[in-house]
């Protein structure tokens, strides 16, 4: 099951390359990150909020930080690492990829996807 939602998640990814992506911008992320900021917070102490903490996001196993004790068994079954890509696929999905998390759905531009990522890689050891 893992494998075939990853599968189709880079099939949808590698059909949508010939899209052109934005250039990302930390200090738009940072502003556009505000909706995001009512669950997650990408501060290293801060902590979890509603939802995971998001420090260090990028190379991490989706549903794998251990002290937030509220993940869809979904998201604890994914069995992907998140990239800056997988990310922008799940913010421009949301309800369709992995559609049994427990993610608020919120809508986002391109623009402010790449904003939001890019401003999200700066947490990071």
């Amino acid at each position: 099951m893992k494998h075939a939602i990853v599968a189709s998640a880079l099939l949808a990814l590698s059909l949508g390359a010939a899209a052109e992506t934005p250039k990302g911008d930390a200090e738009r992320g940072r502003l556009a990150f505000g909706q995001c900021r009512t669950c997650h917070y990408p501060e290293k102490t801060y902590g979890d909020h509603n939802g995971p903490n998001l420090y260090g996001i990028f190379g991490r196993k989706a549903g794998s930080v251990a002290s937030y004790a509220y993940y869809s068994e979904e998201m604890k079954k994914a069995g992907f690492d998140w990239t800056p890509e997988l990310l922008d696929f799940w913010l421009a999905n949301m309800g369709k990829f992995l559609p049994g998390s427990t993610m608020v759905v919120f809508q986002t531009t391109p623009q402010q996807r790449a904003d939001i990522i890019e401003y999200l890689k700066q947490f990071k050891d």
